[in-house]
């Protein structure tokens, strides 16, 4: 998904840059909108995600205060690592998604100007 994003983020850049059209610029637009609804859906199932995996860490860190074990230590470590990863990637999702409208502002900027020049 990181690489999906970042292709997407200078693909999109490189067609606002070269775009000259309203017509153009009606379907980045279009094709924008779909995007960051879809990463917008994408965001929240990672935050629900991650959510859970630290509802998850916490139970288990209360279990090692009553049960100290090797086993138990175990898990905490292997859920804190994966937690450590989805919060990694779903700040990665927040930041991307945020660029992404400010990208829509680009594109709405965009427009008005070349409305403006017709």
């Amino acid at each position: 998904m990181t690489e999906y994003l970042t292709n997407y983020m200078k693909y999109i850049q490189q067609r606002l840059e070269s775009c000259s059209s309203l017509d153009e610029l009606d379907e980045i637009m279009a094709e924008h909108k779909d995007k960051i609804a879809f990463m917008q859906h994408e965001r929240i199932v990672h935050f629900l995600v991650t959510m859970l995996f630290a509802i998850v860490l916490t139970i288990f860190m209360a279990v090692t205060l009553f049960k100290a074990s090797i086993p138990v230590l175990i898990l905490v470590t292997m859920i804190l690592v994966l937690l450590a990863f989805y919060i990694k990637h779903y700040y990665f999702l927040e930041n991307t998604v945020q660029k992404m409208y400010k990208v829509y502002d680009g594109i709405l900027e965009k427009q008005k100007k070349l409305k403006e020049s017709d």
